[in-house]
C-alpha cells in the first residue's frame, strides 16, 4: 500500500482561540496532522479588514504564503504589499511579517519548515498605526 496521508484543512483544530486570537481568526495548523516530518502548512481565514495583531519572524525558517481567496495586504519588514488570489510571498525566516485581509476577507495558505516556540519571535503592535 502507498504511504500517504489525506486530511481536509477545514477538519484541522482551529488554533486560534488557544493562543487568544479573536473570532475574525482562525489558524489551522495541518503539519502535524499531516504526518509532516519537516514541513509546516497553515490555512489561515481572515475576516475582512481583520489584521493579525502582531509581526513574527523565525530563525532560518523561510515561509510561503498564498492567498487562495479574497484578497490580503502582507507587511514584509517596512514594505506592504497587496495580494490578490494565487498571488504567492517569499519571505525569509528572519524578516518580520504578518497578514491583514482585503474588505471581503481571506484565506491564505503559509508554507515553510516547522519551526517551534523556541526559533519564533512575536512582535505585538509591530504594524503600527501608519500601515
Amino acid at each position: 500500500m502507498t504511504d500517504y496521508t489525506h486530511k481536509s484543512l477545514r477538519d484541522v483544530e482551529d488554533m486560534a482561540p488557544k493562543f487568544g486570537m479573536p473570532a475574525e481568526m482562525q489558524a489551522r495548523f495541518a503539519g502535524r496532522p499531516l504526518g509532516l516530518e519537516r514541513t509546516g502548512i497553515t490555512h489561515f481565514t481572515l475576516a475582512p479588514g481583520f489584521r493579525i495583531p502582531f509581526g513574527h519572524r523565525h530563525e532560518d525558517q523561510e515561509e510561503v504564503y498564498v492567498v487562495i481567496r479574497g484578497s490580503a495586504r502582507i507587511k514584509v519588514g517596512d514594505d506592504v504589499i497587496d495580494l490578490a488570489e494565487l498571488d504567492a510571498v517569499r519571505v525569509p525566516g528572519d524578516t518580520i511579517r504578518n497578514l491583514e485581509a482585503g474588505p471581503d476577507g481571506a484565506e491564505i495558505l503559509a508554507f515553510g519548515e516547522q519551526a517551534g516556540e523556541d526559533e519564533s519571535e512575536m512582535v505585538p503592535g509591530w504594524w503600527g498605526e501608519d500601515a
